[in-house]
């Protein structure tokens, strides 16, 4: 994936999107490359906890669009990954506060001025203005879904809306599937995803009760040993540009008819 500048989104809330940020954004940094993950969901803010930062937060996003402070101040730098930086989000404002004209130029001034690699923005879930000012600057999204019917028609709408903003490289990370329940017909594989989507995943992130674990002690999952930590370093590898494989999960047999019936199709 070319694009320097990724939103990371998703139609419903819940899916793992901001775990995603977290953990690709650590995986890029440990893959060499100068990285910010950006928390644009301002008003609820989480990206700090799922890092680990939030003791470590003096000024926000909305801090340096204002001019309140210098982006370096703002800036948390991840001490366990060298060149990954976190710019968290406000808790006291509401998604009004953000400009997608100003925020375009927080954005030019990280890759230009302050020598970042690859920017990942952590956008809100959903549709609303929030959404709309974190992919304002995106070259590229990473749009997570999990393999169930509500969160695919969800990404449905957003694919759509990313592709309305001129986004131009847009990829799937699929979360949470559970190789047994997609075997026995009860889940939507991948294969199903992408007939759907018209999308190609970069990512398939089997269900991991790890991932729990490092969310709440604020470890990103790649920092340790665990079958969604690797499903992760893949995905960087692979925006990176590497030839990873992917998993495959055999399917009996899926809802795959219901679901292009929902969808208006076939």
């Amino acid at each position: 994936m070319d694009a320097k500048v990724i939103v990371v989104t998703s139609g419903k809330g819940g899916v793992g999107k901001t775990t995603t940020t977290a953990n690709i954004g650590a995986a890029l940094a440990k893959l060499g490359e100068k990285v910010a993950v950006i928390d644009v969901d301002v008003g609820l803010r989480n990206l700090d906890v799922v890092m680990g930062l939030e003791s470590r937060v003096v000024f926000d996003l909305i801090d340096v669009l204002e001019g309140k402070c210098r982006m370096s101040q703002a800036l948390i730098r991840d001490k366990r990954v060298e060149n990954l930086f976190l710019l968290p989000a406000s808790q006291t404002r509401d998604k009004d506060a953000l400009d997608p004209e100003v925020f375009k130029g927080v954005i030019r001034g990280l890759i230009e001025d302050e020598g970042f690699d690859r920017i990942l923005i952590d956008s809100p879930a959903g549709i609303e203005s929030g959404f709309r000012t974190a992919a304002a600057p995106a070259q590229g999204a990473l749009v997570v879904v999990n393999p169930e019917v509500s969160s695919v028609r969800d990404a449905d709408r957003i694919i759509g809306l990313l592709e309305a903003q001129q986004v131009s490289e847009i990829r799937l990370v699929i979360n949470r599937l559970r190789p047994k329940m997609v075997a026995s017909g009860n889940m939507l594989s991948e294969g199903d995803i992408l007939d759907i989507l018209g999308v190609k995943p970069i990512g398939i992130v089997p269900e991991d009760e790890g991932i729990i674990v490092s969310t709440n002690v604020g470890e990103p999952a790649v920092l340790g040993k665990t079958k969604a930590g690797e499903a992760f370093m893949a995905t960087a590898r692979r925006l990176k540009g590497e030839d990873v494989p992917y998993p495959k999960f055999e399917e009996e047999g899926g809802f795959l008819s219901a679901l292009r019936r929902l969808f208006g199709g076939a």
